[in-house]
Protein backbone atom coordinates (compact mmCIF):
# COMPACT_ATOMS: atom_id res chain seq x y z
CA UNK A 1 0.00 0.00 0.00
CA UNK A 2 1.35 3.41 -1.02
CA UNK A 3 2.26 5.93 1.63
CA UNK A 4 2.21 9.72 1.32
CA UNK A 5 4.66 11.84 3.30
CA UNK A 6 4.50 15.42 4.51
CA UNK A 7 7.55 17.36 5.68
CA UNK A 8 7.22 20.41 7.94
CA UNK A 9 10.67 21.92 7.48
CA UNK A 10 12.39 24.42 9.77
CA UNK A 11 15.86 25.92 9.92
CA UNK A 12 17.36 23.33 12.29
CA UNK A 13 15.08 20.31 11.91
CA UNK A 14 12.21 18.82 9.91
CA UNK A 15 9.22 16.75 10.96
CA UNK A 16 7.96 13.94 8.71
CA UNK A 17 4.49 12.42 8.92
CA UNK A 18 2.74 9.96 6.63
CA UNK A 19 -0.65 8.48 5.74
CA UNK A 20 -1.51 5.51 3.55
CA UNK A 21 -4.23 5.13 0.93
CA UNK A 22 -6.71 4.09 3.61
CA UNK A 23 -5.98 7.18 5.69
CA UNK A 24 -4.03 5.36 8.40
CA UNK A 25 -1.41 7.58 9.98
CA UNK A 26 2.00 6.71 11.38
CA UNK A 27 3.86 8.45 14.18
CA UNK A 28 5.68 11.61 13.14
CA UNK A 29 9.49 11.54 12.99
CA UNK A 30 11.80 14.46 13.73
CA UNK A 31 14.97 14.65 11.62
CA UNK A 32 17.79 17.14 12.21
CA UNK A 33 18.66 19.26 9.18
CA UNK A 34 21.98 17.58 8.58
CA UNK A 35 22.56 16.18 5.11
CA UNK A 36 23.84 12.83 6.41
CA UNK A 37 20.95 12.36 8.84
CA UNK A 38 18.44 13.59 6.28
CA UNK A 39 19.83 11.18 3.68
CA UNK A 40 19.73 8.30 6.16
CA UNK A 41 16.06 8.89 6.96
CA UNK A 42 15.15 9.06 3.27
CA UNK A 43 16.86 5.69 2.74
CA UNK A 44 14.36 4.09 5.16
CA UNK A 45 11.32 5.15 3.11
CA UNK A 46 9.70 2.98 0.42
CA UNK A 47 11.22 3.55 -3.05
CA UNK A 48 9.65 6.41 -5.01
CA UNK A 49 7.77 7.83 -2.03
CA UNK A 50 5.90 11.12 -2.71
CA UNK A 51 7.01 13.80 -0.22
CA UNK A 52 5.28 17.17 0.20
CA UNK A 53 7.62 19.98 1.25
CA UNK A 54 6.72 23.60 1.91
CA UNK A 55 8.52 26.46 0.13
CA UNK A 56 10.76 27.34 3.05
CA UNK A 57 14.04 29.19 2.62
CA UNK A 58 16.18 26.04 2.68
CA UNK A 59 14.19 23.82 0.33
CA UNK A 60 16.92 23.67 -2.35
CA UNK A 61 19.14 21.13 -0.61
CA UNK A 62 16.15 19.16 0.68
CA UNK A 63 14.76 18.72 -2.82
CA UNK A 64 18.21 17.69 -4.04
CA UNK A 65 18.44 15.00 -1.36
CA UNK A 66 14.90 13.77 -2.08
CA UNK A 67 15.64 13.56 -5.81
CA UNK A 68 18.95 11.78 -5.27
CA UNK A 69 17.18 9.26 -3.02
CA UNK A 70 14.87 8.60 -6.00
CA UNK A 71 11.77 9.84 -4.20
CA UNK A 72 9.24 12.29 -5.66
CA UNK A 73 9.34 15.79 -4.14
CA UNK A 74 6.24 17.97 -4.25
CA UNK A 75 6.92 21.63 -3.48
CA UNK A 76 3.96 23.23 -1.72
CA UNK A 77 2.65 26.79 -1.75
CA UNK A 78 2.88 27.36 2.01
CA UNK A 79 0.25 30.12 2.36
CA UNK A 80 -2.38 28.29 0.29
CA UNK A 81 -1.68 25.00 2.04
CA UNK A 82 -2.28 26.53 5.47
CA UNK A 83 -5.65 27.88 4.31
CA UNK A 84 -6.63 24.47 2.99
CA UNK A 85 -5.57 22.68 6.17
CA UNK A 86 -8.25 24.47 8.19
CA UNK A 87 -6.68 23.57 11.51
CA UNK A 88 -7.50 25.32 14.77
CA UNK A 89 -4.32 24.19 16.48
CA UNK A 90 -0.85 24.36 14.98
CA UNK A 91 2.06 22.04 15.72
CA UNK A 92 4.85 20.64 13.60
CA UNK A 93 3.26 17.18 13.65
CA UNK A 94 -0.16 18.51 12.67
CA UNK A 95 1.31 20.53 9.80
CA UNK A 96 3.32 17.59 8.46
CA UNK A 97 0.30 15.27 8.70
CA UNK A 98 -1.95 17.82 6.97
CA UNK A 99 0.52 18.05 4.06
CA UNK A 100 0.49 14.27 3.74
CA UNK A 101 -3.32 14.22 3.77
CA UNK A 102 -3.55 16.92 1.08
CA UNK A 103 -1.06 14.98 -1.02
CA UNK A 104 -3.10 11.78 -0.59
CA UNK A 105 -6.34 13.57 -1.52
CA UNK A 106 -4.82 15.15 -4.62
CA UNK A 107 -5.60 18.69 -3.40
CA UNK A 108 -2.06 19.79 -2.60
CA UNK A 109 -1.32 23.35 -3.92
CA UNK A 110 1.98 22.58 -5.62
CA UNK A 111 4.68 24.87 -6.97
CA UNK A 112 6.89 24.11 -9.96
CA UNK A 113 10.36 22.82 -9.05
CA UNK A 114 13.00 24.20 -11.44
CA UNK A 115 15.69 21.73 -12.59
CA UNK A 116 18.87 21.77 -10.52
CA UNK A 117 20.90 23.45 -13.28
CA UNK A 118 18.37 26.26 -13.63
CA UNK A 119 18.20 26.74 -9.86
CA UNK A 120 21.96 27.23 -9.91
CA UNK A 121 21.98 29.62 -12.89
CA UNK A 122 19.23 31.78 -11.41
CA UNK A 123 21.61 32.88 -8.66
CA UNK A 124 23.72 34.81 -11.19
CA UNK A 125 20.87 37.07 -12.27
CA UNK A 126 19.62 37.44 -8.70
CA UNK A 127 23.11 38.35 -7.49
CA UNK A 128 23.37 41.06 -10.12
CA UNK A 129 20.02 42.49 -9.01
CA UNK A 130 21.21 42.58 -5.40
CA UNK A 131 24.50 44.25 -6.37
CA UNK A 132 22.69 46.89 -8.40
CA UNK A 133 20.54 47.68 -5.36
CA UNK A 134 23.69 48.12 -3.27
CA UNK A 135 25.18 50.38 -5.95
CA UNK A 136 22.02 52.50 -5.98
CA UNK A 137 22.08 52.88 -2.19
CA UNK A 138 25.68 54.11 -2.25
CA UNK A 139 24.87 56.62 -4.98
CA UNK A 140 21.84 57.88 -3.09
CA UNK A 141 23.89 58.32 0.08
CA UNK A 142 26.52 60.32 -1.77
CA UNK A 143 23.88 62.52 -3.41
CA UNK A 144 22.28 63.12 0.01
CA UNK A 145 25.64 64.11 1.50
CA UNK A 146 26.32 66.59 -1.28
CA UNK A 147 22.86 68.10 -0.83
CA UNK A 148 23.51 68.60 2.90
CA UNK A 149 26.35 70.96 2.06
CA UNK A 150 24.83 72.49 -1.11
CA UNK A 151 27.64 71.05 -3.19
CA UNK A 152 26.27 71.06 -6.76
CA UNK A 153 28.04 69.80 -9.87
CA UNK A 154 26.00 71.21 -12.73
CA UNK A 155 28.49 70.58 -15.52
CA UNK A 156 27.35 66.93 -15.96
CA UNK A 157 24.07 65.07 -15.58
CA UNK A 158 25.70 62.02 -13.97
CA UNK A 159 28.33 62.67 -11.32
CA UNK A 160 29.30 58.98 -11.36
CA UNK A 161 30.28 58.98 -15.01
CA UNK A 162 33.88 59.39 -16.18
CA UNK A 163 33.90 63.19 -16.27
CA UNK A 164 31.53 63.45 -13.32
CA UNK A 165 33.86 61.46 -11.07
CA UNK A 166 36.74 63.76 -11.92
CA UNK A 167 34.68 66.83 -11.06
CA UNK A 168 33.35 65.22 -7.90
CA UNK A 169 36.79 64.31 -6.59
CA UNK A 170 37.98 67.85 -7.27
CA UNK A 171 35.14 69.28 -5.15
CA UNK A 172 35.44 66.86 -2.20
CA UNK A 173 37.81 69.26 -0.46
CA UNK A 174 34.82 71.55 0.15
CA UNK A 175 33.32 69.01 2.54
CA UNK A 176 34.19 68.74 6.27
CA UNK A 177 37.06 66.28 6.90
CA UNK A 178 35.12 63.33 8.31
CA UNK A 179 32.30 63.73 5.80
CA UNK A 180 34.87 63.80 3.00
CA UNK A 181 36.41 60.57 4.27
CA UNK A 182 32.99 58.91 4.34
CA UNK A 183 32.28 59.94 0.75
CA UNK A 184 35.72 58.70 -0.38
CA UNK A 185 35.08 55.35 1.31
CA UNK A 186 31.71 55.03 -0.39
CA UNK A 187 33.29 55.85 -3.77
CA UNK A 188 35.83 53.07 -3.25
CA UNK A 189 33.10 50.62 -2.33
CA UNK A 190 31.08 51.80 -5.31
CA UNK A 191 33.97 50.93 -7.61
CA UNK A 192 34.26 47.48 -6.04
CA UNK A 193 30.55 46.81 -6.44
CA UNK A 194 30.70 47.96 -10.06
CA UNK A 195 33.58 45.58 -10.72
CA UNK A 196 31.56 42.69 -9.26
CA UNK A 197 28.55 43.65 -11.40
CA UNK A 198 30.66 43.58 -14.55
CA UNK A 199 32.19 40.24 -13.56
CA UNK A 200 28.71 38.83 -12.90
CA UNK A 201 27.48 40.06 -16.28
CA UNK A 202 30.36 38.30 -18.02
CA UNK A 203 29.44 35.02 -16.34
CA UNK A 204 25.81 35.53 -17.33
CA UNK A 205 26.83 36.06 -20.95
CA UNK A 206 28.85 32.85 -20.88
CA UNK A 207 25.96 30.86 -19.42
CA UNK A 208 23.34 32.24 -21.83
CA UNK A 209 25.31 31.93 -25.07
CA UNK A 210 23.04 30.69 -27.88
CA UNK A 211 20.04 30.70 -25.54
CA UNK A 212 17.02 30.89 -27.84
CA UNK A 213 14.65 32.00 -25.07
CA UNK A 214 16.84 35.01 -24.25
CA UNK A 215 17.08 36.03 -27.90
CA UNK A 216 13.32 35.77 -28.39
CA UNK A 217 12.52 37.75 -25.26
CA UNK A 218 14.87 40.54 -26.37
CA UNK A 219 12.45 41.24 -29.22
CA UNK A 220 9.86 42.46 -26.70
CA UNK A 221 9.55 46.26 -26.39
CA UNK A 222 11.81 47.65 -23.66
CA UNK A 223 13.60 44.35 -23.01
CA UNK A 224 17.39 44.32 -23.14
CA UNK A 225 19.86 41.56 -22.45
CA UNK A 226 19.71 41.58 -18.63
CA UNK A 227 15.92 41.75 -18.46
CA UNK A 228 15.66 38.96 -21.04
CA UNK A 229 17.97 36.78 -18.93
CA UNK A 230 15.93 37.38 -15.77
CA UNK A 231 12.69 36.60 -17.61
CA UNK A 232 14.04 33.44 -19.24
CA UNK A 233 15.48 32.04 -16.02
CA UNK A 234 12.47 32.89 -13.86
CA UNK A 235 9.92 31.60 -16.37
CA UNK A 236 11.82 28.40 -17.05
CA UNK A 237 9.66 25.94 -19.00
CA UNK A 238 6.86 28.03 -20.49
CA UNK A 239 4.76 24.90 -21.05
CA UNK A 240 4.04 24.75 -17.32
CA UNK A 241 1.63 27.68 -17.83
CA UNK A 242 -1.71 26.66 -19.39
CA UNK A 243 -2.36 30.12 -20.82
CA UNK A 244 -0.73 33.53 -21.15
CA UNK A 245 -3.00 34.82 -18.38
CA UNK A 246 -1.46 32.29 -15.97
CA UNK A 247 2.04 33.60 -16.73
CA UNK A 248 0.86 37.20 -16.29
CA UNK A 249 -0.61 36.28 -12.90
CA UNK A 250 2.56 34.43 -11.86
CA UNK A 251 4.56 37.53 -12.78
CA UNK A 252 2.42 39.76 -10.58
CA UNK A 253 1.03 41.94 -13.37
CA UNK A 254 -2.65 41.13 -12.74
CA UNK A 255 -4.62 43.17 -10.16
CA UNK A 256 -6.70 41.61 -7.41
CA UNK A 257 -10.38 41.28 -8.33
CA UNK A 258 -13.32 41.41 -5.93
CA UNK A 259 -16.71 40.81 -7.51
CA UNK A 260 -20.06 40.69 -5.76
CA UNK A 261 -23.61 41.64 -6.65
CA UNK A 262 -22.68 42.58 -10.19
CA UNK A 263 -19.99 45.00 -9.04
CA UNK A 264 -16.32 44.46 -9.82
CA UNK A 265 -13.48 46.10 -7.90
CA UNK A 266 -9.89 45.85 -9.13
CA UNK A 267 -7.26 46.46 -6.49
CA UNK A 268 -3.50 46.37 -6.29
CA UNK A 269 -1.39 43.61 -7.80
CA UNK A 270 -0.68 40.66 -5.54
CA UNK A 271 2.42 40.44 -3.37
CA UNK A 272 2.74 36.62 -3.31
CA UNK A 273 4.20 36.38 -6.82
CA UNK A 274 7.60 35.90 -8.41
CA UNK A 275 9.04 39.27 -7.44
CA UNK A 276 12.06 38.93 -9.76
CA UNK A 277 9.81 38.40 -12.76
CA UNK A 278 7.51 41.20 -11.66
CA UNK A 279 10.47 43.59 -11.43
CA UNK A 280 11.68 42.58 -14.90
CA UNK A 281 8.35 43.17 -16.63
CA UNK A 282 7.71 46.48 -14.84
CA UNK A 283 11.22 47.68 -15.74
CA UNK A 284 10.64 46.66 -19.34
CA UNK A 285 7.30 48.48 -19.40
CA UNK A 286 8.84 51.70 -18.09
CA UNK A 287 11.70 51.43 -20.56
CA UNK A 288 9.36 50.75 -23.48
CA UNK A 289 7.16 53.72 -22.66
CA UNK A 290 10.10 56.13 -22.29
CA UNK A 291 11.83 55.00 -25.47
CA UNK A 292 8.79 54.74 -27.69
CA UNK A 293 7.39 58.07 -26.54
CA UNK A 294 10.20 59.63 -28.57
CA UNK A 295 9.52 57.55 -31.68
CA UNK A 296 6.60 56.37 -33.75
CA UNK A 297 3.35 55.20 -32.24
CA UNK A 298 3.07 51.55 -31.21
CA UNK A 299 0.62 49.25 -29.46
CA UNK A 300 2.54 49.55 -26.17
CA UNK A 301 2.52 53.35 -26.28
CA UNK A 302 -1.16 53.58 -27.24
CA UNK A 303 -2.07 51.16 -24.44
CA UNK A 304 -0.09 53.21 -21.93
CA UNK A 305 -1.57 56.54 -23.04
CA UNK A 306 -5.15 55.24 -23.04
CA UNK A 307 -4.99 53.90 -19.47
CA UNK A 308 -2.89 56.77 -18.10
CA UNK A 309 -5.61 59.25 -19.08
CA UNK A 310 -8.14 57.43 -16.90
CA UNK A 311 -6.12 55.83 -14.11
CA UNK A 312 -2.67 57.41 -13.99
CA UNK A 313 0.91 56.40 -14.70
CA UNK A 314 1.30 53.52 -12.21
CA UNK A 315 -1.68 51.50 -13.42
CA UNK A 316 -0.81 52.22 -17.04
CA UNK A 317 2.68 50.78 -16.53
CA UNK A 318 1.20 47.67 -14.88
CA UNK A 319 -1.11 47.26 -17.87
CA UNK A 320 1.86 47.46 -20.24
CA UNK A 321 3.79 44.97 -18.10
CA UNK A 322 0.85 42.58 -18.32
CA UNK A 323 0.84 42.94 -22.10
CA UNK A 324 4.57 42.13 -22.13
CA UNK A 325 4.07 39.11 -19.84
CA UNK A 326 1.36 37.69 -22.07
CA UNK A 327 3.44 38.47 -25.15
CA UNK A 328 6.41 36.65 -23.56
CA UNK A 329 4.23 33.55 -23.24
CA UNK A 330 3.41 33.49 -26.93
CA UNK A 331 6.95 34.40 -27.99
CA UNK A 332 8.32 31.41 -26.08
CA UNK A 333 5.40 29.12 -26.90
CA UNK A 334 5.62 29.67 -30.65
CA UNK A 335 9.40 30.27 -30.84
CA UNK A 336 8.75 33.45 -32.79
CA UNK A 337 9.89 37.06 -32.28
CA UNK A 338 7.45 39.62 -30.88
CA UNK A 339 5.02 41.10 -33.40
CA UNK A 340 2.81 44.15 -33.06
CA UNK A 341 -0.92 43.36 -32.72
CA UNK A 342 -2.91 43.92 -35.90
CA UNK A 343 -3.56 47.56 -36.75
CA UNK A 344 -7.28 47.05 -37.35
CA UNK A 345 -7.65 46.30 -33.63
CA UNK A 346 -4.67 48.14 -32.11
CA UNK A 347 -5.86 47.94 -28.48
CA UNK A 348 -6.59 44.22 -28.49
CA UNK A 349 -4.90 42.04 -25.89
CA UNK A 350 -2.14 39.64 -26.77
CA UNK A 351 -4.25 36.93 -25.15
CA UNK A 352 -5.67 36.34 -28.63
Amino acid sequence: MNRFFGCDAHKRYSVFASVDEAGQRQAAVRVENNRALFRHYLSTLPPGSPIALETVGNWYWMVEEIEQAEHRPWLVHAAKAKLMMGQVNKTDKLDATALAVLLRNGTLPVVWIPPGELRDQRELARLRMALVQVRTRFKNRIHATLDKYALQILEVSDIFGTRGRILLEQRLAELPPFTRQCVETQLELLDQVQAHIESCEKRIQQVTQKNLAVELLRTLPGVGFILAVVMAMEIGDVNRFPTSAHLASYAGTVPRIKQSGGKTLRGKVRADVNRYLKWAFVEAANSAVVRQARGRSSHVLRLYQRIRQRQGHAKAVVAVSRHLAEAAFWVLKKNQPYQQPREENPLSSTRK
